[in-house]
């Protein structure tokens, strides 16, 4: 992890309780810290938890806690890393059904798609193939499974990514 130092969030949506102390000692490894994260229930799913930590690291540093915490059944989490010198932002979503999405962003938040991939979806004959590549270079099947959870922590402290609509 080269590069100048950056900030982001790490939202965990729903994890089961048993997964909890794992995924601060995961992302604490990647902090490198000892790391207690304030756990509240998850109302969008029966014995389910949710937290965010704010962190701050070398840039790089959300890629490594998405990859840290990829694969783990039953786990929703996204990670944003706000663009620093030099380099763009980013955000990782991941569900356990759909596995884990990634996206460049720009200072806003906004997801930005690479001309290449605008183009490819252009470049399909049917419309509907086109809003299927579009979608999916959105992240839009993601943000459906996220959403009930994102909003289901209302009143507690969330730093909403985007509205989708």
């Amino acid at each position: 992890m080269a590069g100048g130092i950056t900030r982001g969030v790490l939202f965990v949506h729903a994890a089961p309780r048993a997964l909890c102390p794992h995924i601060e000692w995961q992302a604490g490894g990647v902090l490198d810290l000892d790391l207690s994260m304030d756990w509240t229930p998850q109302p969008a799913g029966r014995g389910l938890y949710r937290t965010e930590y704010s962190w701050q690291g070398p840039q790089g540093t959300g890629a490594a806690l998405a990859s840290a915490l990829r694969g783990w059944d039953h786990l929703r989490y996204e990670v944003t890393e706000d663009p620093s010198a030099g380099a763009d932002g980013a955000r990782w979503s991941h569900t356990p059904d759909l596995g884990i999405f990634h996206a460049v962003t720009d200072v806003h938040g906004n997801i930005v798609i690479p001309e290449d991939r605008i183009r490819s979806a252009l470049a399909e004959a049917d419309p509907r193939a086109t809003r299927e590549a579009l979608a999916l270079a959105l992240g839009t099947a993601w943000d459906d499974e996220l959403e009930p959870f994102r909003h289901a922590g209302a009143g507690a402290p969330v730093r909403w990514l985007h509205d989708v609509g």
